[in-house]
């Protein structure tokens, strides 16, 4: 009675700990902001909902925020239109429906390891092949473009990229872009940029892959940059008839985005991007103490992340990142493995600073004591 699908896709390993973790447990496993939606959010969704905006709106979604999303592109292309923008159920959403859109039945994804656990699933399910690629953690997790030329066959037709990562918090900078994107145009790749983090940038500039590109489907979401992770509103921008074609995977998904959330994140797109501002002053500030104390801590050593809000620790004992994990949690601290990102992450665990600084503090002195015991 089940698609053979639905039997090769299994609930990834950090939903899997996320579910099965006690209520009173540390958590610094979880990838969302602790911030609520500033209150031009919260009042715009209120208002909304009050003054009848509570139908279905457009598939592609309403044409007042895709028109504002655009505006906020022409900065990297001059020429970005309504037609170019889809909003979606959550950046998740949109990389489903552009992999069902681009990847064809035996076609090869090049996918991050470590990455995002929904790349390599997502070329799955929609009959591709996923192939991993390397980011080195000693080049601040870029991938090293001379080794993803091995990975190369005649059938591979996209690659798929994450800046700033999740999990490692590495950021490309712009060269790294130009050097992707001349990669791509001479392998004749489709791009497809997760930058869901792009307003979480601590170290240097941040560097879009859009206006590079003809080749070019940048991913997006408004629950990191307006913390409105369980309001499940994304968005994409492409090629118009790239985006046209994604379009129609996405009415036979979700027929449309919600009408009020929509009109909630146009508020927070039009408030500007100071209207984040202490929450991402609060991030710098956690990004080091956590980096300071990790760096403490027997038998670990840590990166500095320079965006997003995730610190990627590698460790020296014994076992590997489930197992650690699972002795955490015992202890009374969620962490997520590193494994559950791709065997590149074995000796790694992921740590989320969206949290209190108390709870940061409480959570890095389990791991302080494990980390003591098992050196």
């Amino acid at each position: 009675m089940v698609a053979q699908r639905a039997r090769e896709v299994e609930l990834s390993l950090l939903r899997r700990m996320f579910e099965g973790a006690p209520p009173d447990a540390i958590n610094l496993g979880l990838g969302e902001p602790d911030f609520d939606p500033p209150k031009v959010v919260l009042d715009a969704l209120c208002e909304a909902v009050r003054n009848g905006q509570n139908h279905y709106g457009p598939s592609a979604g309403l044409p007042a925020l895709r028109s504002k999303v655009a505006e906020s592109y022409r900065d990297r292309d001059p020429s970005t239109a309504v037609e170019n923008v889809l909003i979606t159920g959550g950046g998740s959403e949109a990389l489903m429906a552009t992999a069902l859109a681009m990847y064809d039945p035996g076609d090869e994804v090049l996918v991050p390891d470590p990455g995002f656990v929904l790349y390599a699933p997502h070329a799955r399910l929609a009959g591709a092949v996923p192939v991993l690629y390397d980011l080195d953690e000693k080049h601040g997790y870029r991938p090293d473009l001379d080794s993803l030329a091995q990975h190369l066959s005649p059938r591979t037709r996209a690659i798929v990229v994450n800046s700033p990562s999740n999990p490692t918090g590495g950021v490309f900078d712009s060269t790294t872009v130009d050097r992707i994107v001349a990669f791509a145009e001479e392998h004749d790749l489709s791009i497809v940029s997760d930058e869901v983090y792009d307003t979480m940038v601590y170290d240097g500039k941040f560097a879009s892959f859009w206006g590079r590109s003809d080749r070019v489907v940048v991913v997006n979401s408004f629950s990191k940059r307006l913390c409105m992770t369980g309001w499940r509103l994304g968005f994409l921008v492409a090629p118009r008839a790239v985006a046209v074609e994604i379009n129609k995977l996405h009415y036979h998904m979700m027929a449309c985005p919600s009408t009020p959330a929509q009109a909630a994140a146009l508020a927070g797109l039009s408030a500007g991007p100071n209207v984040s501002a202490p929450m991402m002053r609060e991030f710098r500030a956690r990004r080091e103490l956590v980096v300071r104390q990790l760096n403490r801590i027997p038998g670990l050593t840590c990166t500095k992340p320079a965006g997003a809000f995730y610190a990627f620790p590698r460790f020296g004992w014994k076992g590997g990142s489930t197992e650690v994990a699972m002795s955490l949690l015992k202890r009374g601290l969620l962490a997520t493995p590193g494994e559950a990102f791709g065997p590149l992450g074995t000796s790694h665990l992921r740590l989320s600073f969206a949290a209190s600084r108390d709870s940061l503090r409480r959570g890095l002195a389990i791991l302080r004591d494990y980390g003591e015991a098992a050196s």
